[in-house]
């Protein structure tokens, strides 16, 4: 039934997608939206063609934010995969998406009496004994949840590109400059990865204007709808403004293009919730840079 479910949303993103885009835009390489192969391979919006990248991973084909959902991704040629970043109870950073530990792994039955499972309440090790994978299908049994860095290092062994959101910042003071470490230990902040191959992202205006500060060659993205009038205040700091697809409207998307980011170009959007949402054509028709699917 994922299954099935997923090829259904996949297939209709990709009829949103490939109709609001020339066909000469689009290759045939296979890609998680099919018929936006180019723009997934390319990794630019050049040429109308949005950038897409492959939320969580490749996560209709693999358990999200896994080194399957990583591998997968590359399999079906998505240049760009998109994570979530927090931290563990001994100060590790793991790739997780909820809050808790509940609904992606096995940790109600692992560790029955620590309810609510919180990521933050659990230490890397302990985390690291959890299977990711059985819930999305049997084939994935023992898929771990991976740590920052060995998801770091299955993405540039593929080859592949990095959105990194930091997950709920809040709650782990701290979190950018750890991060940061981490991606500079790894080699994340060499003139290569900076130029073409790295964006960080967050809910959390001042934790973006944080990385910034930190590292201000690095891309930064906002993600939300900020105002119309907090744009300007935005570009200071942040290169990119990622909305959901339904907070989109024509005269917002071109304010946001009408400013320019830190690094001196106009302000990007990579929108979200492509695959819920049926006005994902209508985003493209307003030149969308990126669409996360």
């Amino acid at each position: 039934m994922l299954r099935r479910s997923a090829r259904t949303a996949a297939a209709g993103v990709a009829f949103l997608i490939a109709a609001a885009v020339p066909s000469s835009v689009w290759s045939s390489a296979s890609a998680l939206v099919p018929g936006a192969g180019a723009g997934a391979r390319r990794g630019t919006g050049a040429g109308g063609a949005p950038v897409v990248i492959a939320h969580r991973g490749a996560s209709r084909y693999a358990p999200e934010n896994t080194l399957a959902a990583v591998d997968a991704a590359h399999h079906h040629g998505f240049l760009w995969v998109e994570n979530d970043v927090q931290r563990t109870k001994d100060g590790q950073l793991v790739v997780m998406h909820d809050a808790t530990l509940r609904r992606t792994t096995d940790a109600a039955k692992v560790f029955p009496g620590r309810a609510p499972w919180r990521v933050g309440d659990f230490t890397a090790a302990e985390i690291a004994r959890l299977d990711a994978g059985s819930w999305f299908g049997k084939r994935f049994a023992g898929e771990r949840v991976p740590t920052l860095a060995d998801y770091l290092r299955r993405v540039d062994r593929n080859g592949q590109r990095l959105l990194l959101e930091l997950k709920s910042p809040e709650k782990y003071p701290g979190i950018e400059a750890q991060a940061i470490r981490e991606l500079r230990e790894l080699g994340w902040l060499d003139r290569a990865h900076i130029n073409s191959r790295l964006i960080v992202q967050s809910f959390c205006v001042r934790c973006v204007r944080t990385v910034h500060e930190l590292v201000p060659q690095v891309r930064t993205g906002i993600l939300g709808a900020p105002d119309v009038g907090e744009l300007a205040h935005c570009a200071r700091f942040a290169d990119q403004i990622n909305p959901p697809v339904s907070a989109l409207s024509s005269r917002w998307t071109a304010s946001v293009h009408r400013l320019r980011g830190p690094h001196g170009r106009p302000l990007e959007i990579y929108a979200w919730n492509a695959a819920k949402d049926a006005s994902a054509r209508t985003a493209v028709e307003w030149g969308v840079d990126g669409i996360i699917v």
